[in-house]
């Protein structure tokens, strides 16, 4: 997995990556109670706003990691925020997307260099 500043997490499947958030921002936001989605089909630019999360702390945007097209979205988060809490790295996946060009992973963080930096 690849890691973000903004605290994402990267799976690369061939030239699909599923994105989610990491435990640490999981724990940070609190109790998840709204998760708002983008479209299927959705072409995106690395920084757009795409996900909207409510907690009983806060409000955030996750932002596109990379520039690519949304091709599925986990509607199970969005029916039941509380997985984000409860699964972070696993079932509350947020999105898939088809990456216009894989290379641009080359400089996210790796594990180690991710639990560096929220040391």
């Amino acid at each position: 997995m690849k890691y973000t500043e903004d605290h994402e997490w990267l799976r690369v499947d061939g030239d699909l990556v599923t994105v989610g958030i990491t435990e640490h921002a999981s724990e940070q936001l609190g109790d998840v109670v709204f998760v708002e989605l983008p479209e299927a089909g959705r072409t995106v630019a690395k920084g757009d706003e795409i996900v909207v999360i409510e907690s009983v702390k806060a409000a955030s945007d996750i932002r596109a990691p990379l520039d690519g097209e949304i091709v599925e979205i986990n509607q199970e988060i969005a029916d039941n925020p509380g997985l984000v809490n409860e699964d972070p790295t696993g079932k509350a996946w947020f999105f898939k997307m088809k990456v216009a060009d894989l290379s641009a992973l080359d400089g996210m963080m790796d594990e180690a260099a991710y639990k560096e930096m929220i040391g």
